[in-house]
């Protein structure tokens, strides 16, 4: 029986979609503006598996994930600069090009990652239309109110302001800057739509003037139209409960007076030093750097021995001992693999012990999606298949271990054990053959064919391979 902690209720609760076998799943996703690091990677990775095991579980899963292309501001008040605004103007490129690049660098990594990618994947500057629905709804409705093309939602009109994140409707009006916008009637109601200014690059027709949505009206407008006034789960990270959720919970309910949400569920932060990874901050690492030190998987890895809902903290050691613990079970995977041949097992006919391990890992996984114990689970596999393989067992044996490995390992928990050894492969294939070419190039200007060895270098260019000539001989480097 699943049991996931709920953040609404602040307690594990049995698991009970509202419409069986369904489940509709919304996660924030990414604001386009810069590369994805390692913080995302924890969120979506997180989710992924939670994905996953829903599915395996029996349910047939809506994945709804987000793209925030507009309205996110920096610093999250009424008076910052749209993000992906501010970074079109610093690469000197429209606001589009840059949320479709970094859209595009976005699921590379998650691609990477063997994240899953969600059914809808939806943009907000798609979705301006409902958006203003929305927000002349909760006009009609008392909750909000119009100020000179700004259109706020007023926090006192909802009593259950405050129910995720526990925060009092008084005591947060104490707490915040009075005056953060004149004319707001409480200095804690949050924009629905803002009025634009003619330098704001991304602005649409609306009834009251041009301009652009709040960030937290976007998740509201397009989880509701994919997935219903209900849902069933509203995923993403603990930095976002207060207040982008809450503020969803509270337009959101204004206008359909049904429930939102039935189970929020929070993934907790990457830390560096004790410290949330964070570009604010300046302690991130992007993924496009990491996978340059480690494979993805070994990412991957590093990243489900934790639990979804702990703090994880960020260093080369950790990655460095969840490389060695991968590669150890790649290699036992490997042979396993090998000594079954072309037996198959099907998961409901493993037996013995094989069977209680596999029994482990689904009361780990059934327990709040708890990874950490998963992978204990896995270790445990590890060892059990190394005696069987030091001992030669039966080909039965090992078409079981391999059905655990690829139900457990890969299909759960998507350490895809095949592509990361392949990939180790190619990388040691690239090295050779650019280490081999650098040596030719060499001859040749042994030789004075000065063409041919310049040919080999520009060649070696267009595929970001860059050489350095030094009085100790040629040495080349990867571009980024």
């Amino acid at each position: 029986m699943l049991k996931v902690y709920n953040t609404l209720t602040k307690q594990k609760e049995t698991f009970e979609p509202l419409e069986p076998p369904f489940v509709g799943m919304y996660v924030c996703g990414p604001t386009v503006y810069d590369d994805p690091h390692l913080g995302h990677a924890k969120s979506y990775v997180s989710f992924d598996v939670i994905v996953r095991f829903l599915r395996k579980e029996g349910y047939v899963v809506r994945y709804v994930q987000n793209i925030t292309d507009v309205g996110h501001l920096l610093g999250d008040d009424e008076h910052g600069e749209d993000r992906v605004q501010k970074r079109a103007r610093l690469e000197k490129l429209e606001p589009v090009e840059i949320a479709q690049k970094y859209e595009n660098h976005f699921f590379r990594d998650m691609d990477r990652l063997n994240c899953i990618r969600p059914d809808i994947s939806c943009r907000a500057t798609g979705h301006i239309p409902e958006m203003i629905e929305l927000v002349d709804r909760l006009l009609d409705g008392g909750f909000a109110y119009e100020v000179e093309g700004d259109v706020y939602f007023d926090v006192s009109k909802f009593e259950d302001y405050g129910k995720l994140s526990g925060r009092r409707i008084d005591e947060l009006m104490e707490g915040a800057r009075v005056g953060v916008a004149e004319g707001k009637r409480n200095s804690i109601d949050f924009a629905l739509w803002k009025k634009a200014d003619s330098a704001h690059l991304m602005q649409w027709p609306s009834p009251w003037g041009r301009g652009y949505p709040g960030w937290h009206l976007e998740c509201s407008v397009m989880s509701m139209k994919y997935l219903g006034d209900s849902i069933d789960i509203h995923g993403g990270g603990l930095d976002n409960q207060f207040p982008h959720h809450e503020c969803e919970i509270a337009q959101s309910e204004a206008a359909t007076g049904k429930p939102f949400v039935k189970y929020w569920l929070h993934n907790n932060m990457v830390t560096v030093d004790d410290q949330k990874m964070s570009k604010s901050l300046g302690n991130f690492v992007t993924l496009e750097d990491l996978f340059d030190k480690y494979d993805p998987m070994t990412v991957r890895f590093f990243i489900l021995q934790g639990h979804y809902r702990s703090p994880q903290d960020f260093s080369d050691q950790a990655l460095e001992a969840a490389n060695k613990g991968l590669n150890r079970m790649v290699d036992t995977v490997a042979a396993v693999r090998e000594a079954a041949g072309k037996v198959r097992i099907s998961p409901d006919d493993v037996k013995g012990e094989w069977r209680e391990l596999r029994d482990r890992f689904w009361a780990f996984m059934e327990d709040d999606f708890k990874t950490s114990g998963a992978i204990t689970v896995l270790y445990d596999a590890v060892k059990r298949a190394n005696a069987i393989l030091a001992e030669d067992g039966p080909v039965e044996e090992f078409g079981m271990a391999d059905t655990v490995f690829s139900l457990l390992g890969e299909e759960v928990l998507g350490l895809d054990f095949r592509p990361a050894m392949a990939e180790e492969a190619g990388r040691e294939t690239e090295v050779s053959l650019v280490d081999f070419l650098v040596e030719l190039r060499n001859r040749f200007r042994k030789q004075k064919a000065w063409d041919l060895a310049d040919e080999i270098r520009t060649r070696l260019s267009e595929l970001r391979i860059i050489l350095e000539d030094d009085e100790k001989g040629t040495h080349w480097k990867k571009k980024k």
